[in-house]
């Protein structure tokens, strides 16, 4: 068992999907079929239960899926002190929900154009920390959606993004030219875990109630899931559309309800001259299209 093929776990355990996962992956479907199949061999137990609609984690897959993570994570951080011993720098980017998409190849020309000796890597986070792991400490830099406390961050909005409604392909909104957000009320939505950010989960229109019978998600992937399996429905980004496109998965454009902010966030008062400048890097790429109004006292720029 190694750390590429717990990565390829990773990322089918994340999406819930095969085809999804290699996309992510830059691979092929076959061959990281083999490779988790090797990994069921080698540890002797079933990790994902498999369907033509996707997979699902069994209970020793999400035993895996949560010491896989913590090792990836630890070899990351050891190969990072490795790098600044020998004068590297790598600045740890969170994205949350699709907002990662902002680092892309322009971005990565001009900041390594200018700092040939650093590196960025991306940290893909769940959708329970709008924050993308900045308030833990454990990024530099947060690639996110508004709403969210942003008490002591300093946020600067870069875009604008209508939302989907997701839906199963039979639902009878699902061949809707658009539907208003008021056409979702009184249905199975998403289930954010306790402890979510009130702000965020009420955007997103996540229920909050102990129902068992609601689908608690983290990950968009999990959404998806909870659509198929389970005639849930809800709102997300609407490039969604494009990245997850899933077989028996409508996603029809939302109107009645405020687009998503995707934002830069960062420690106020951060010092970091590398950090702050693949802030003005990245920032620069984008034209907010109104100002941000965050929670206060974050300074917005």
């Amino acid at each position: 068992m190694d750390l590429r093929q717990l990565g390829y776990f990773v990322a089918v355990a994340e999406e819930l999907h095969f085809g999804r996962a290699a996309a992510r992956l830059h691979l092929s479907q076959p061959p990281l079929s083999r490779r988790i199949r090797e990994l069921e061999e080698e540890l002797d137990c079933r990790l994902l239960e498999r369907s033509p609609r996707g997979v699902l984690l069994t209970d020793s897959g999400r035993v895996l899926l949560d010491e896989a993570k913590e090792l990836l994570e630890h070899a990351e951080r050891a190969k990072e002190k490795v790098r600044q011993s020998t004068g590297h720098r790598t600045i740890v980017v969170g994205a949350v929900a699709g907002a990662g998409a902002v680092l892309d190849a322009g971005t990565q020309e001009t900041f390594r154009r200018r700092h040939p000796r650093a590196a960025v890597r991306l940290r893909e986070c769940g959708l329970t920390d709008p924050s993308a792991g900045l308030r833990t400490g454990q990024v530099d830099v947060a690639l996110t959606r508004l709403p969210f406390d942003t008490t002591g961050f300093a946020i600067r909005v870069l875009y604008e993004e209508p939302l989907v409604a997701v839906m199963p392909s039979s639902d009878p909104l699902a061949g809707s030219a658009r539907i208003d957000v008021s056409d979702l009320r009184g249905r199975t939505t998403f289930r954010l875990p306790p402890g979510a950010d009130p702000q965020w989960r009420d955007f997103w229109l996540a229920a909050d109630s102990d129902d068992p019978d609601t689908p608690v998600v983290t990950t968009i992937g999990e959404c998806l899931h909870a659509v198929v399996w389970q005639s849930a429905v809800g709102l997300l980004p609407a490039a969604a559309a494009h990245r997850h496109a899933t077989p028996g998965v409508s996603f029809v454009p939302v109107t009645g309800h405020r687009p998503s902010r995707v934002v830069l966030a960062w420690r106020a008062g951060e010092l970091d001259k590398l950090v702050l400048d693949l802030i003005d890097v990245a920032g620069n790429d984008m034209v907010p299209s109104q100002p941000a109004q965050p929670t206060q006292p974050s300074r917005v720029l």
